[in-house]
Formats: structure tokens, C-alpha cells, sequence
């Protein structure tokens, strides 16, 4: 907070950035190796999720091929690896530091 001089100036705010952190603050990570591993997991299978969702062409320009677009690969099996990839995120937030 600022404080008020008698003539209505106010005095400027120190900054606290100079001053020293207590030891040990810097060097603590807020994860610890297993929260990692858990996020490096989900984005693999949301990675995953998305390289089975999305796809290729039409082999002819002329035909439709609806088991091309609505396969079980890419309206089943992709949002589901997608949503376990999100629950493994929430997992690794949520885990304590081991």
C-alpha cells in the first residue's frame, strides 16, 4: 500500500522483486516425476486421437463413400482415446508430488 504524506503526495511503492526468496522456493518444481509422466501420457493418446480422426480422401471424386467419413475408427474409437487422454490430464493434475 501507498502512503499518504501530509501534503496529499503520495510516496512511491517499493518493489519486492530484489529482495531475496527463501531458500529452496526457486529450486521446487509444482509436479513431480509421475505428474509428468501422466501428462506426457495423455498428450500421447490425445495426439493419437487426433491422427485417428482425421483422414484421408475420397479415392474418386465422383463417389460418395459414406464408410470412409463415418467409420467406427473415426467416430468411436478417436473421441474416446481423446476424452481418456483429457481424463488422464486432470489425473496428473490433480495427483500429489511424489
Amino acid at each position: 500500500m501507498s502512503k499518504v504524506k501530509k501534503s496529499g503526495e503520495v510516496e512511491p511503492t517499493k518493489s519486492r522483486m530484489d529482495a531475496p526468496a527463501a531458500p529452496g522456493i526457486m529450486n521446487t518444481l509444482t509436479f513431480g516425476k509421475r505428474n509428468y509422466y501422466f501428462i506426457l501420457g495423455g498428450l500421447a493418446l490425445i495426439f493419437l486421437g487426433l491422427i485417428l480422426m482425421s483422414g484421408g480422401h475420397m479415392p474418386s471424386p465422383d463417389v460418395w463413400d459414406e464408410s470412409l467419413i463415418y467409420s467406427t475408427r473415426r467416430t468411436l474409437i478417436a473421441p474416446i482415446l481423446i476424452l481418456a487422454g483429457l481424463a488422464l490430464q486432470i489425473v496428473a493434475i490433480f495427483t500429489k508430488k511424489q
